[in-house]
């Protein structure tokens, strides 16, 4: 079964300088993502850079994933 400490470690080994938070009950996971790779990308794009990251497993491992992408400004203007 996979956990979120699985999932923390596979998208922190694609996306480079990320933070991942993941809450989840080894079917249904929700991650918070900040990463500068998402910097001027849209929702969609981030997205896209995660699901790319997750590949195969998004189909095989992972049943659901709800995931908030921010770039490091949009993490440190929420957290004023």
């Amino acid at each position: 079964m996979v956990t979120p400490e699985d999932i923390k470690g596979w998208i922190e080994a694609g996306l480079e300088d990320c933070q991942v938070e993941i809450d989840g009950d080894g079917h249904h996971f929700e991650a918070v993502i900040v990463s500068p790779e998402f910097t001027g990308k849209s929702r969609i794009a981030q997205h896209q850079l995660v699901y790319g990251v997750l590949g195969d497993k998004m189909k095989a491992a992972i049943h659901a994933l709800s995931m908030k992408t921010l770039s490091p400004e949009e993490h440190a203007a929420a957290q004023d």
